[in-house]
């Protein structure tokens, strides 16, 4: 993402607003000119209605071009923000998962919502407030060069110290202030990291253990949000030390001249008011400078996580006819094929090794095998939020390296281990994947998953609404809605990631129903650590430290496989003895 082109996009409003805003400088620098003249008039007993009504004129412009100056300016901004955030937040739900799973969720939550207000508001108001202030500046100086040159020689000298100063402040600014951005970003990240699991916090007590590690990277923020506070107050008063003082040398260094006849009064007036008019300018130039030391460290921010790397589907593919190959594909190809794949998520550390398994376009295929078997790993590499290191996977007969994401993730569906819901309702839960679902698919989906007469018996029904993460649901609950989203889906394949963990025997008996009716119509790809869940699956994957190390039916593992033999004979043995 680059916000150079997001800018570039409103250049129009933007360049608009700031032709308001020399519009608006040049009235207010016309009016001490006109005062000038007027005192002239004055003196010299001549009619002074015509001074007066274009000195009138000028303060009425210069107040509309103000007000259509900061109003273009502030439309311009808040559009850029939009924009950005639009598009940053389109860049993260496209992200890579390896590359977005090392990032923390408060310091994205931080960048994507503060910074950009920052980067973009600032950038655009203090980038024209800074042109205006600049014109400002350089049209009364050369207004005061014609009206004495000498006493401009003694104004630039005292304002050029001040200026300097500004300068090597506003520098300070910048450092300050992206320090300050990075720790408001790892106190978003604490906050999300203690409220996501804030029930594991209460049972172990530790509300203030939390509360003092929360409040230690609060203080890191406020230090140097402080830091940032200190160099910013001292912008002005330095500019206005500068100010005072080549006010004090010009009004008593000008009475002299104007008691000599050197200067005249008019002129004396007009330098003062011109003077006092270039303070406002300069004081907004450096705090401008300022703002915009404070924006580029957001912009670094929010330029550093719009780099995140993007999933990318593939360049020879043509989308249109995907979908017609891909239903010729099934007839005659497995469901899902593993062909000798390898893969590991730190080098040298390989969690699938040579794997290799196929499932048949119709049927219950399960996967088992002890922890750190490589079995969920297998699920996320079909889905390609991860991309192996070595070998083929197909899906339908077709390398999902070569299918369309949008295709490949409507043809499989995915029951993640901890079934994740979102805010909302339960009917926007259920039909998330499949927005246009029926009255009739979403009966048939809630019965498959033994909801319906949960759902039928709630005041609200399909509209009751799900606190974060489907807050307001049991875990079982929670997994059959998860499972009765994906069957609405109503893709090829179904993988169902250890769905079975939060049910119990009731549910889980109705839940194998499912399972068998869905299997009819697709091919079911299940992890299981409760065997008793896949007994009669059609086969049966049996992996081992990254390996497929037997295919067969329960019966035939039992028989010819030692470490399903042992799996299965373990957790029946636990199962009699809790009976």
């Amino acid at each position: 993402m680059n916000l150079r082109d997001i800018v570039r996009r409103h250049r129009a409003l933007l360049i608009a607003g700031i032709g308001l805003g020399l519009a608006g400088a040049a009235a207010t620098l016309a009016q001490p000119w006109m005062l000038g003249r007027l005192i002239e008039a004055v003196t010299r007993d001549e009619p002074i209605a015509w001074p007066l009504t274009l000195i009138a004129l000028f303060f009425l412009a210069d107040a509309a071009l103000s007000a259509g100056h900061a109003y273009a300016i502030g439309r311009a901004g808040e559009n850029i923000v939009y924009d950005a955030r639009r598009t940053l937040g389109g860049r993260l739900l496209r992200s890579r998962i390896p590359d977005f799973s090392r990032l923390q969720l408060g310091d994205v939550f931080a960048r994507t919502v503060s910074d950009t207000s920052i980067a973009c508001l600032v950038i655009a108001q203090a980038l024209a407030q800074m042109v205006t202030s600049v014109f400002m500046v350089a049209g009364g100086l050369v207004l005061m060069a014609r009206l004495d040159w000498k006493l401009l020689l003694t104004t630039v000298g005292c304002l050029g110290v001040a200026s300097l100063g500004a300068l090597l402040l506003a520098r300070q600014v910048r450092r300050a202030a992206l320090q300050n951005r990075e720790n408001v970003g790892a106190f978003g990240s604490g906050l999300q990291r203690v409220l996501g699991a804030i029930t594991t916090v209460k049972a172990s007590r530790a509300e203030e253990r939390e509360t003092r590690e929360l409040a230690a990277l609060a203080d890191r923020a406020r230090r140097t949000g402080i830091r940032v506070t200190a160099f910013g107050s001292l912008l002005t008063p330095t500019m206005n030390v500068g100010t005072q003082l080549s006010l004090a040398v010009v009004i008593s260094w000008g009475m002299a001249r104007v008691a000599t006849g050197s200067l005249s009064p008019a002129d004396l007036t007009s330098f003062v008011m011109y003077l006092f008019y270039l303070v406002s300018p300069l004081v907004l130039l450096f705090m401008s400078i300022s703002q915009i030391q404070q924006g580029r460290a957001a912009v670094q921010r929010v330029t550093e996580l719009g780099a995140i790397p993007q999933e990318e589907d593939p360049q020879d593919e043509n989308p249109q006819h995907a979908e017609v190959r891909t239903r010729g594909a099934t007839d005659d190809a497995p469901a899902v094929s593993f062909e000798q794949v390898g893969f590991s998520y730190q080098q040298g550390t390989p969690v699938l090794r040579d794997a290799s398994f196929t499932v048949p376009t119709r049927g219950l295929t399960a996967i088992v095998g002890p922890s750190g078997a490589g079995k969920t790993t297998a699920f996320q590499l079909i889905e390609r939020f991860h991309t192996p290191d070595s070998g083929t996977i197909r899906v339908a007969g077709r390398d999902v390296a070569r299918l369309p994401l949008a295709e490949l993730r409507s043809l499989v569906g995915y029951v993640e281990q901890d079934a994740p819901l979102l805010r909302g309702t339960i009917r926007e839960n259920l039909t998330y994947a499949n927005p246009s679902a029926d009255a009739a698919d979403i009966a048939r989906a809630l019965r498959l998953a033994s909801l319906d007469d949960f759902v039928a018996g709630l005041p609200e029904g399909l509209d009751t609404r799900l606190g974060e993460r489907g807050a307001g649901l049991s875990g079982g609950q929670r997994q059959r809605l998860a499972i009765a989203r994906t069957l609405l889906q109503r893709p090829a394949v179904i993988l169902l990631d250890e769905v079975t963990a939060h049910l119990d025997s009731d549910t889980e008996a109705a839940l194998r129903d499912a399972m068998t009716e869905a299997a009819r119509e697709c091919a079911v790809l299940a992890i299981a650590h409760r065997l008793s869940t896949i007994v009669q699956a059609d086969r049966i994957v049996v992996m081992e430290e990254g390996r497929v190390r037997a295919v067969g039916t329960h019966r035939q593992l039992l028989q010819d496989d030692e470490v399903y033999r042992r799996l299965a004979l373990q957790q029946f043995a636990a199962e009699e003895a809790a009976v």
